[in-house]
């Protein structure tokens, strides 16, 4: 074991814990546990907005796809990016103002109905399970990788103190791990690009020479085609990419936290920015794992590049500097399964006991413990599946929570608020066609159909990776074919209330002429 490591491992832990205890103390209500009693401010929550985005794929993946695939690999950053603009335009405030603790909270102040509410929490929960698992997989291979732990040790680990993290601070606990993640993460990147140019002497020139000689693609490495060869491939993802942030819920349920809707702008605005940042940091130092360390050598200690972060930070700056961004590594993955886990609580606990089991009786003790025992649950589900998936590539796990979120969530928010022919047999049909396409179509495409295990090799039904071209359009005309063949007609005044609450946050509900 390199004490170096463990050391900047066990900082983190014991920091993120001193939060947790502090954050103990404040969770006293449903309120607080939920969203934190909408406390934080604008800037706050789009730190912790962005700590709860930038997951290990992003510091990690993208920092070793743009090393190795160069043009191609920045694609993905881009459309994490412009993904914002969707959730700022068309979606935070309105979230705001119509819902209270979860995603369910939205569809339901127009369609008031348990198996609507029920359907969006089983959505709610599977998407946080399936971007779950690969963080947690992703941690696991990281400390056995840094410390010498064993796989199944550092899951356990990691699995305890997300749970911990949740069962004892809940939102406020969250969310300041979440924002104690990004200013590090910030802080570690910006330090690494700046001795990334220094390098290089500040000649940028010189520095673009030196990245040409270290790949065998030469001048091609800055052009496309390097990753993405086909056309609908790449289109297929920056679809699923552009438009899965606006449906995820675990990035949807931080605008409770805050007060208002100005707030709510300050939020996505401030965590724009600081992912658009970050992302161009990734390419500083994409580009300078290619310049110092090299493709070759890159390939021979990690094929998937995802340790081109911490081998350019070892050849910059020795063990101690590897130690530092692998914790960051580690931080980062700890602060995103912690608010899946919040995510998935609260769905659980807020929609299933509290609305459905409960008819909404249930007190704020009964919530709050049935909330710290469906963490546990939660975790514990997340953990054991990410034992047994050591040996499995888990990324397409990634691809397929951004796909679901696209294709359920995403058309059933859209239509709530701004159809007025939608109805309930919409909101259905249009969750089961997004979320059966979604499966089925990983199922049977390239990431499972074509794996050899040894005594079998299949051909992929469906030649897509990234099969969000498909299922998102399903996800659409299925919510507005079920809407079309339903005899059930739409509730004009609901419409209308709707409409009202989710643009001014004003409820119209036994306000004279406005509620006829």
């Amino acid at each position: 074991m390199n004490y170096t490591y463990f050391f900047f491992f066990l900082c983190i832990i014991v920091c993120t814990l001193i939060i947790t205890h502090w954050a103990a103390k404040r969770d006293r209500t449903t309120s607080q546990f939920y969203a934190a009693s909408g406390l934080l401010t604008g800037f706050q929550n789009g730190l912790a907005i962005a700590g709860d985005y930038i997951s290990a794929a992003s510091f990690l993946g993208i920092t070793g796809a743009i090393s190795l695939h160069g043009y191609d690999g920045f694609l993905y950053s881009i459309g994490f990016l412009v993904s914002y603009l969707i959730v700022l335009f068309l979606i935070a405030e309105p979230v705001k103002n119509l819902g209270k603790y979860s995603l369910a909270d939205v569809i339901c102040a127009r369609f008031p109905s348990h198996t609507i509410r029920l359907m969006m929490a089983c959505g709610t929960f599977f998407i946080s399970i399936f971007y779950m698992i690969p963080q947690l997989v992703a941690s696991g291979l990281l400390i056995r990788l840094l410390l010498g732990i064993d796989y199944s040790i550092s899951v356990l680990v990691i699995g305890s103190l997300m749970t911990v993290y949740v069962v004892l601070g809940g939102m406020v606990a969250t969310s300041w791990v979440q924002i104690v993640k990004t200013v590090l993460l910030m802080s570690g990147t910006f330090l690494v690009s700046l001795m990334v140019l220094a390098h290089f002497d500040w000649k940028v020139i010189e520095f673009v020479d030196y990245v040409k000689q270290g790949t065998p693609l030469g001048n091609q490495f800055f052009y496309p085609g390097n990753l993405f060869n086909d056309f609908l491939e790449m289109f297929s993802l920056k679809l699923a990419l552009l438009l899965g942030t606006a449906g995820l819920p675990h990035i949807l349920i931080r605008f409770y936290t805050v007060k208002n809707t100005l707030e709510v702008r300050r939020s996505v605005i401030t965590a724009t920015w600081i992912i658009g940042v970050f992302y161009v940091m990734t390419l500083v130092l994409g580009l300078g794992t290619i310049a110092i360390v090299g493709m070759e050598q890159l390939a021979v200690e990690d094929p998937t590049g995802n340790l081109a972060a911490p081998l350019l930070a070892k050849e910059l700056g020795g063990d101690f500097l590897l130690a530092f961004i692998s914790a960051l590594a580690f931080t980062t993955i700890v602060a995103v399964v912690t608010g899946l886990v919040i995510s998935a609580t609260i769905s659980l606990s807020h929609d299933v006991y509290h609305h459905i089991y409960k008819k909404g009786k249930a007190t704020d003790n009964e919530q709050l413990r049935i909330a710290k025992w469906m963490a546990v649950g939660i975790g514990l589900i997340a953990t054991v599946f990410s034992l047994g998936l050591e040996n499995i590539n888990v990324t397409f796990l990634v691809s397929l929570t951004f796909v679901i979120a696209a294709s359920t969530n995403l058309p059933v928010i859209l239509l709530t608020l701004y159809w007025k022919r939608f109805n309930e047999r919409g909101v259905m049909t249009g969750m089961l066609s997004g979320f059966l396409s979604s499966v089925i179509l990983v199922l049977f495409g390239p990431h499972i159909m074509n794996i050899d295990n040894g005594w079998i090799s299949r051909d992929a039904l469906i030649p897509l990776y990234n099969p969000g071209i498909i299922a998102i359009p399903i996800g659409f005309i299925g919510a507005i074919l079920g809407t079309l063949f339903s005899r059930r007609p739409a509730d004009e005044k609901a419409f209308l209330r709707t409409l009202v609450k989710a643009q001014t946050g004003i409820d119209t509900r036994g306000r004279g002429w406005w509620s006829s």
